[in-house]
């Protein structure tokens, strides 16, 4: 009897802890964005945001986007083919070359060398086999390469690779990236974008306005501030919510210290990314009783990418952590 009390007594206690986990998981989450990295950037969406005094660690990679990766972006988790075309070396018929040419230098070649009088004859055959096997190499690689078109290495957008400069009052400068990439796609063509003290009051009065929406899990004002990517992501968290019971409140942010990470243009859309640390309070309470499970005043430090399209302000299209 008193075993069976005692586990009912461990079995209960199991399940208060579980429950307790449940509703203080969001806590680790809360705030828009919660902690990850996810959005679109355009053609930048999967290079990391450059350093700034904000967050001199650069940004991470986006974890999440609806943006696929093409040509022109690097990808986690895909790694840049060397150039074909341009190089010969590595593989199968390169370790055959090897031991061809180093066998016939060293009298040995392929079947050990053959010695005497013999000697000449199997040097001359050798050469022979080595010519055949560069014939089929080159005929191999340019077989493989004619499909591509152009044979230039798969590798990270050459936009990142713009000098430009930076300022207050500018973005960074941006130039149309030369050559073609796999397929016959060219790069985005970019422009420089000037920001100035009316966009960055713009960028800190969004960083506001959309914390309170989705404190109010206003949805409609998200939309309003968001692109509808960062809508389905913020829906997402706060359906999350809703199913374990607990809205986030959030109030009091404060803009700390803020600076311009990188600034361009692409087509008719301009963008913006912006470090910005900032102070909030952040509290977690259950849905139904009102009962406050975790109060957080804290800081955090961010970089979020607007875009504004002509005739429209600024929205948020990106939030990604610092590293």
């Amino acid at each position: 009897m008193l075993t069976q009390i005692s586990r009912r007594r461990r079995v209960a206690a199991l399940l208060a802890l579980a429950t307790a986990l449940t509703v203080a998981a969001p806590v680790v989450e809360a705030r828009p964005g919660g902690g990850g990295s996810f959005g679109s950037r355009g053609s930048r969406t999967y290079t990391a945001p450059s350093a700034t005094p904000t967050a001199p660690g650069g940004g991470m990679t986006m974890q999440r986007s609806q943006t696929a990766p093409s040509p022109g972006m690097g990808s986690p988790g895909m790694q840049a083919p060397a150039a074909t075309g341009r190089r010969f070396g590595g593989g199968f018929f390169a370790g055959l070359l090897g031991a061809g040419l180093i066998g016939a230098l060293l009298g040995g070649g392929f079947f050990g060398g053959l010695g005497g009088l013999a000697s000449m004859i199997g040097l001359l055959f050798q050469v022979g086999l080595v010519v055949l096997v560069v014939m089929m190499a080159l005929r191999f690689f340019r077989r493989r390469n004619e499909p591509a078109g152009a044979g230039a290495p798969y590798a990270r957008s050459s936009l990142d690779d713009q000098p430009g400069a930076r300022g207050p009052m500018g973005g960074a400068q941006g130039g149309p990236a030369s050559g073609m990439f796999g397929g016959g796609q060219r790069p985005p063509q970019t422009r420089p974008v000037q920001i100035g003290p009316a966009d960055y009051q713009a960028f800190e009065r969004l960083l506001g306005d959309i914390q309170d929406a989705y404190s109010r899990e206003d949805r409609v004002t998200l939309g309003n501030l968001s692109t509808p990517e960062m809508v389905s992501y913020f829906d997402e968290e706060l359906r999350n919510n809703a199913a374990r019971g607990v809205v986030n409140k959030i109030s009091d942010v404060k803009l700390l210290q803020g600076d311009l990470a990188e600034a361009w243009g692409e087509d008719r859309t301009d963008y913006a990314t912006v470090a910005m640390r900032y102070a909030l309070k952040d509290v977690m309470i259950e849905r139904n009783s009102g009962r406050v499970v975790q109060t957080d005043s804290s800081e955090a430090t961010e970089l979020w990418t607007f875009l504004r399209q002509p005739g429209r302000g600024w929205v948020l299209s990106a939030i990604q952590q610092t590293r």
